[in-house]
């Protein structure tokens, strides 16, 4: 049993003085990135919604660090979000998010299509035309063939699961393609919803009208994968570029080396500046030294974006605040309840009442380090989020025992039960957000244990309902940000019952209601945002209906960027993390 009230008392002190330190020297730190100079050209939130230190200067080594490595570099696996940020340096699609600081990153533009394509008045039918000149690493040409197999490989959830499966949902609702693997046609391009006439025509086909197509056609799930340099479950290994960069050598847990590709040519491409000559990844179990390390000048970038420690969190806002920004990151972090452990809507319902939201908030990082206090499931900037619908009373920041209690009476356990927390080993600040729900709940009887795992396991952990149910995680801390920014990119995989995965699953609650997936289906029909927003509202109110989710926070985080970094801005396309493939270095 891990405990920790000492420290999140310490932490929560730490930023409060972190936060004075700051609001003196710059202006109030408000996020807005007014304030006071820094050394040199840099300043506190500098980089946020702006460019910093523009330069179309090349050469040079992006040196990033991380502790927490991919769920998968395969682009048709990988579902964190640094992973899709860094997939742009060796991956390309019909279409992909313009490089652009702030809100304006959210607009489409063509990437391999020389437009974002003729969609069809019925809005079933979207064509693309590929551009003349773009090629793999080996300098053949990328053809529309190659962009429906990888397309494909989403399919085959048995060989390589745990990426999205949006086009899989839209493109064949019925499940009727069995993937490339099990194709038995000779070319195993037997998709009949996808259409390639020729190599520079690629033609797509669906069912019924989806008003995030594009948005889907942007993700890395939809990079091209030539069939020949397939490898399967092992492609995240060393995926086959079309990017500007190839994988010179890789290490799973230990480092990358990325190296310019020759045969990529820029003329071609309008969104990647690649800066550096190479690119390298180092990772480390040891967030503390990461921090550290990264302060001191040894490398560039947390590539995980998770923001520094609460260790370094003073150090670097007093003596280095020009170094650093605090962006909003668009994603909610919260705990997750799975019905097959806590199939008692009540119980779950005394552990939202139990819980202290003010703790949490502070095991997070306080207001700047960790966030505002989330009450529901839809993040401030999508349609149809309303920031102060509070079912619980969470922004009061204090638990109801009250409640809690008769909940648990209600569910006949009114001494309380045992479950067990389930969180990354990797992830202190996740670790301490446990600690504090543990401590919460015992106020009222429930006795939680925390299990701690392999964060590079997510998928085949908490991401398996089969393990979950075997290792009684009734409750998963957990964190999300939008696909894209709709309720569909941000709420469906996590409460649509037709998303249950058996790997690499992100409804962890296995939330299944008829009535939630039929409002999805709805909503994913109309046309006007507003409208679209309307149903997502009322799928977020069922959700909170149904207790399957705590949410922590609206998640800010204190970003450390090196003073040798050019071109650096927060993108709200990558939830506000910088765009890595416009990086370069002094």
């Amino acid at each position: 049993m891990l405990k920790s009230s000492q420290r999140r008392i310490a932490a929560g002190a730490l930023l409060a003085a972190a936060t004075m330190v700051v609001t003196t020297a710059c202006g109030g730190g408000n996020g807005d990135g007014g304030g006071g100079k820094g050394k040199g050209d840099l300043v506190f939130n500098g980089a946020v919604n702006k460019v910093l230190n523009p330069s179309d200067k090349k050469g040079g080594e992006l040196k990033f660090i991380g502790s927490q490595e991919a769920d998968s570099w395969d682009p048709q696996r990988g579902y964190y979000g640094f992973v899709w940020d860094f997939a742009r340096y060796y991956t390309r699609q019909l279409v992909t998010f313009k490089a652009a600081p702030g809100a304006a990153s959210t607009e489409l533009v063509a990437d391999l299509a020389t437009d974002t394509g003729k969609v069809s008045p019925d809005g079933l039918t979207y064509t693309f035309t590929l551009k003349e000149g773009v090629t793999w690493e080996d300098g053949k040409p990328i053809t529309s063939k190659d962009i429906k197999y990888g397309i494909e490989r989403i399919w085959a959830q048995d060989v390589i699961s745990g990426g999205p499966i949006y086009l899989q949902q839209v493109l064949d609702p019925k499940a009727e393609y069995k993937g490339p693997y099990k194709d038995t046609t000779p070319d195993k391009l037997g998709l009949k919803a996808i259409e390639t006439p020729d190599d520079k025509t690629i033609v797509f086909k669906l069912p019924a009208p989806n008003g995030d197509f594009l948005q889907m056609l942007a993700m890395p799930a939809a990079s091209p994968v030539r069939k020949d340099k397939d490898t399967g479950a092992k492609y995240g290994l060393k995926p086959f570029s079309s990017g500007p960069y190839k994988w010179q050598s890789y290490t799973p847990n230990k480092s990358i080396k990325l190296v310019r590709n020759d045969k990529w040519d820029a003329k071609t491409d309008t969104v990647r500046k690649a800066l550096p000559e190479s690119i390298s990844v180092t990772f480390t179990t040891n967030a503390d030294d990461m921090d550290n390390r990264l302060v001191e000048g040894e490398y560039d970038l947390d590539i995980n974006a998770t923001g520094v420690g609460a260790a370094a969190r003073q150090k670097v806002l007093q003596r280095h605040n020009e170094n650093v920004d605090n962006p909003q990151t668009g994603f909610i972090r919260y705990a997750v309840f799975p019905q097959t452990v806590t199939p008692n809507i009540e119980c779950r319902k005394a552990m939202i009442y139990a819980a202290d939201s003010k703790s949490l908030q502070t095991a997070r990082g306080g207001p700047q380090g960790g966030g505002d206090i989330a009450t529901n499931m839809l993040p401030p900037a999508i349609k149809g989020a309303d920031p102060k619908a509070d079912p619980y009373g969470k922004l009061s920041g204090k638990p109801d025992i009250a409640k809690a209690k008769e909940a648990l009476a209600k569910c006949g356990k009114p001494n309380g039960f045992k479950t067990t927390i389930a969180v990354r080993n990797n992830k202190k600040i996740e670790i301490a957000t446990a600690e504090s729900l543990q401590q919460s709940l015992r106020a009222v009887g429930i006795d939680a244990q925390i299990d701690l795992f392999d964060g590079a396991q997510t998928s085949g952990i908490i991401g398996s309902p089969k393990v979950v149910k075997s290792k009684g995680y009734g409750i998963i801390i957990m964190g999300w940000g939008a696909d894209f920014p709709t309720g569909q990119g941000f709420l469906q995989p996590l409460v649509d019952g037709r998303f249950i995965l058996q790997s690499g699953n992100n409804n962890f609650s296995e939330l299944n209601d008829p009535a939630i997936n039929g409002l999805f289906d709805k909503a994913l029909k109309e046309t006007d945002p507003v409208k679209a927003g309307e149903l997502y509202k009322q799928i977020n109110t069922k959700v909170s209906e149904a207790a399957v989710y705590l949410p922590f926070t609206h998640e800010k985080n204190i970003i450390w960027r090196s003073s040798r970094l050019t071109n650096v801005y927060t993108a709200d396309a990558y939830n506000g993390r910088y765009d890595y493939a416009s990086l370069g270095v002094k």
